[in-house]
């Protein structure tokens, strides 16, 4: 029982400070929330690097200066991409990023002629999806942080705040509405998951995040249905993704960053989905 107890403390605590840190990065200003998906996309990074070479022993092998060109380009392309919006111009970010852009091709130089060839083609596409499962979501991110205004009337964390909302809702919805009356599980990937509970969060997160955007801020429910709805199914894919990856890597959490509640990955799996498949349904049809 005592232990039980304690495991539940450091959850809690670590709940607490995460749910702190993430509110902190987002309503403070722009650069604390460019900081906070830098930070984000890093450590999602590194613990994708980890699960890849659980599944390949060559890209386990691979050199350190061959995984850091994933983790330089990354922030050459978050740094280009704040430099080029109107809330980030008071500082040269552009510079930076052109910067890190030399030493990105100082690295891709070596690993082109060292170490590509030799690393062989399944190694080049595992970190060629690490940038397409992560860097381009956080990307994005910044530039929804830096476009809320032209779909929403507000403070600028308003939009990025209703995807997270959308996504922590439907998390919790799913899990409560799954543990009072599921019974026919989702999918082989997770088998804890339920069709009952994954439809019961999606209804549900669609119900609150509009009725309290509108209440709160007087947004459009035409717009906050769009988001809240794209962002519940994608998440839901997005932790069916993750699920998939640890299980063929042979591992419960994708990392140790939060005690209690794995790492970076297992915190921002539908996250890291639900961003890109908002913000195509936002551009395209808002």
């Amino acid at each position: 029982m005592a232990l039980n107890l304690q495991t539940l403390k450091t959850r809690a605590i670590t709940a607490v400070v995460f749910v702190l840190v993430m509110l902190g990065g987002l309503f403070y200003n722009q650069w604390s929330f460019l900081v906070l998906f830098t930070i984000i996309m890093v450590g999602c990074l590194v613990e994708f690097h980890q699960l890849m070479g659980k599944i390949n022993a060559t890209y386990a092998g691979a050199p350190i200066i061959y995984k850091s060109q994933n983790v330089l380009g990354s922030l050459w392309v978050m740094l280009i991409i704040a430099g080029k919006g109107t809330l980030y111009q008071s500082l040269p970010l552009w510079y930076w990023g052109s910067f890190i852009i030399y030493i990105l091709i100082i690295v891709l130089l070596v690993t082109i002629f060292f170490y590509r060839p030799k690393l062989g083609y399944p190694v080049n596409l595992y970190s060629a999806l690490g940038v397409l499962y992560i860097t381009i979501p956080c990307a994005m991110m910044v530039d929804l942080y830096d476009h809320s205004v032209q779909f929403f009337k507000g403070p600028d964390w308003i939009l990025p705040m209703v995807i997270i909302a959308s996504i922590w809702i439907n998390d919790t919805m799913a899990y409560l509405v799954g543990s009072l009356i599921g019974k026919t599980p989702l999918s082989p990937i997770s088998p804890k998951k339920t069709k009952e509970g994954t439809y019961g969060g999606m209804v549900l997160a669609v119900i609150a995040v509009s009725m309290a955007g509108h209440f709160f801020w007087n947004l459009p429910y035409q717009t906050l249905i769009a988001i809240s709805l794209t962002a519940a199914i994608a998440g839901t894919l997005g932790d069916l993704l993750e699920s998939k990856i640890k299980r063929t890597a042979g591992v419960k959490d994708s990392g140790s960053f939060m005690p209690g509640h794995g790492g970076f990955l297992d915190r921002f799996d539908s996250l890291l989905i639900a961003i890109p498949a908002v913000w195509i349904v936002l551009f395209l049809f808002f």
